[in-house]
């Protein structure tokens, strides 16, 4: 390894430490790879680490064996490339952070004759554009909160009507439409609206009167709404007593940790006041490097896009990447990056707030019964980090036909729905049916970056596929497998005839029904069979339809049986040609199968 290190160039790039097993520990990034890499170790009287590195380095490196490296065109290069492979290869060493979603803003385009208030996530065009946040929870609550208290108009389409509508008659709109309101009137309802979002007090106020007035007319459903909508709409504020008089613009980022996860806290203030803040945590497996933490939380914080309002950012202590980050920064704001780290006044105070939140969060945070579970399962099958976001595997079929693939995802013991995903699956055998389902997830790693674990519904040997698939991918991800156990040779699903086991790649464990360890691992692997067979079931109802079609139109089962073996969809009917099917069938039965394509 020490030629290799010496025969870096002194270009930007990435470099990849690696163990023993080849299982990737660390991605970092350099604006020089041979400096970078070389302040890691020292070459005499052998090679071995820099012991001024902190402990968490010195363990990573005295782990690696061998090292990899990539040579790019610039520094910014370098950033993207290093963010992109830690999202997908999720290296044991790197911090993987999962927030990394855009918070909304509220804007108003005032060239517009009769402006309405809208979301939005990015820049929009426009020569008078005026933004309002971001905000982490309640955008939408404020959106709609507005447009029940001010006469707007209420919909888009309202203008292009040209007549005034219902909520004109129930005095919710000054029908702007029928041009029977003055610009200067319309735009009083406007300054009403711009009030309530700046002033949140006075939009709760306004809200609780409503929750008051429905609820002495025993509209109770209608003040149940209001009263949480009101719950979302103050989640995102931190009360504050610091305003900055010159309405200065500031987003505010602050980590606090203990031995076991770190807080983050999210501060935006904007026209000298605290708006919103959004907070988040990092679970800690060995210990956590502040200087990478800072750089990736404002890295995913910005995520690649120049936000509608750009604000200089403040942090409590000037990490070591700040430089590269603010060059990086610079051209994605397409104006100079400013990162401050204030030591007196009231940037400073802002500072000391969002640290002051980010430990009441810690010592608020305690471990929940599920963490308990988690960190027993980790021990149990020796897993790398603690298993938060868990994806399980299970496909389904019935005798060859309508087979499909099944993801179920769950993050800290909630299922995260939007995030299942099913696939139409080609292969015949459970093996291959599998591997095509975690290869496509696999290739997904770019655009959703891998969990902690998987779980894979079978035994041992579809454990050994997972595993040898991700390895072949480079990423370092925990899998483990449960399955019934097998009596005479075969697994029995009912009841009391065999009991679930756990497989890691090393050990099988038997554990109790009570087990709360097996229980957590049995949720997922029903549920992700439940999914499974819903998706299953659908699939196979649409191919029946498609059968009893062609059953009409003369073409007998056992020639629709044929045709599914070979071809394996009805779909792929529609697009190949007349001879492909008579190769399969017969001329006749092909030109009726593709005819009643046409209709």
């Amino acid at each position: 390894m020490i030629n290799s290190i010496k025969n870096l160039p002194p270009s930007a790039g990435i470099y990849q430490y690696f163990d023993k097993n080849n299982r990737l520990l660390y991605i970092g990034k350099a604006k020089n790879l041979i400096n970078r890499v070389k302040s890691y170790w020292r070459f005499t009287p052998s090679l071995h680490p820099n012991p001024t590195l902190n402990p968490r380095i010195l363990k990573m490196l005295s782990e690696t064996v061998s090292m990899h490296y990539m040579v790019v065109d610039s520094e910014n290069d370098a950033l993207i490339l290093e963010n992109s492979l830690i999202k997908q290869l999720k290296p044991k060493y790197n911090i993987l952070l999962r927030d990394d979603k855009t918070y909304p803003y509220i804007y108003i385009d005032e060239t517009q004759k009769y402006p309405r208030f809208e979301i939005t996530r990015k820049v929009i065009k426009g020569k008078d554009i005026k933004y309002f946040g971001p905000f982490s929870v309640g955008a939408n609550d404020i959106l709609d909160s507005i447009y029940e208290s001010c006469k707007l108009v209420q919909k888009k389409s309202c203008l292009k009507g040209g007549k005034a509508c219902l909520f004109f008659q129930i005095d919710k709109c000054l029908a702007p439409c029928e041009e029977v309101v003055t610009q200067e009137k319309y735009y009083k309802e406007v300054e009403h609206g711009i009030t309530f979002i700046k002033n949140k007090k006075l939009l709760l106020k306004t809200l609780e009167g409503k929750m008051l007035f429905y609820a002495e007319e025993l509209r109770f459903e209608e003040a149940q709404k209001l009263k949480e909508r009101m719950v979302r709409i103050q989640k995102s504020e931190i009360k504050s007593n610091i305003d900055i008089a010159s309405k200065e613009n500031f987003d505010i980022f602050a980590i606090v940790h203990n031995e076991r996860k770190a807080a983050i806290v999210r501060l935006f203030m904007r026209d000298g006041k605290v708006i919103s803040s959004s907070h988040d945590f990092i679970h800690i497996n060995d210990s956590i490097d502040l200087d990478e933490a800072y750089e990736r939380v404002i890295l995913e914080f910005y995520n690649s896009t120049k936000p509608p309002i750009v604000a200089p950012i403040l942090t409590p202590y000037k990490f070591s990447g700040m430089e590269f980050l603010s060059e990086y920064l610079t051209t994605i704001f397409k104006k100079k990056a400013t990162i401050l780290n204030p030591q007196r006044g009231e940037k400073k105070a802002l500072v000391d707030l969002a640290l002051n939140n980010a430990n009441e969060l810690l010592k608020i945070k305690k471990i929940d019964n599920y963490e308990k579970d988690a960190l027993a399962l980790k021990e149990l099958c020796s897993l790398q980090s603690l298993p938060l976001r868990v994806e399980c595997f299970d496909n389904s079929h019935m005798g060859g036909v309508a087979t499909v693939g099944a993801m179920v995802v769950y993050e800290e013991n909630i299922a995260d729905k939007k995030s299942y995903r099913h696939y139409h699956l080609e292969s015949r055998d459970e093996y291959g049916q599998m591997r095509e389902t975690l290869t496509r997830r696999i290739e997904s790693f770019e655009k959703s970056p891998p969990p902690d674990l998987w779980i894979i519904d079978g035994g041992t040997t579809l454990l050994s596929l997972a595993s040898d698939l991700l390895s072949s991918a480079g990423v370092n991800l925990d899998v483990i497998a449960i399955s019934k156990e097998k009596i005479d040779a075969k697994s029995h699903r009912a009841k009391g005839k065999a009991l679930d086991q756990i497989h890691t790649i090393n050990d099988t464990f038997y554990l109790g029904g009570d087990d709360r360890r097996l229980f957590l691992a049995q949720r997922y692997r029903d549920e992700a069979h439940r999914f499974a067979i819903s998706f299953h079931k659908k699939t196979k109802l649409k191919l029946d339809k498609e059968s009893q079609l062609l059953n009409l139109k003369g073409i007998s089962q056992a020639k629709i049986v044929l045709l599914l073996k070979h071809f394996e969809t009805f779909d792929k009917l529609r697009y190949i040609s007349e001879a492909e099917i008579a190769e399969v069938l017969n001329a006749k039965d092909a030109k009726i199968i593709k005819e009643s394509y046409k209709l």
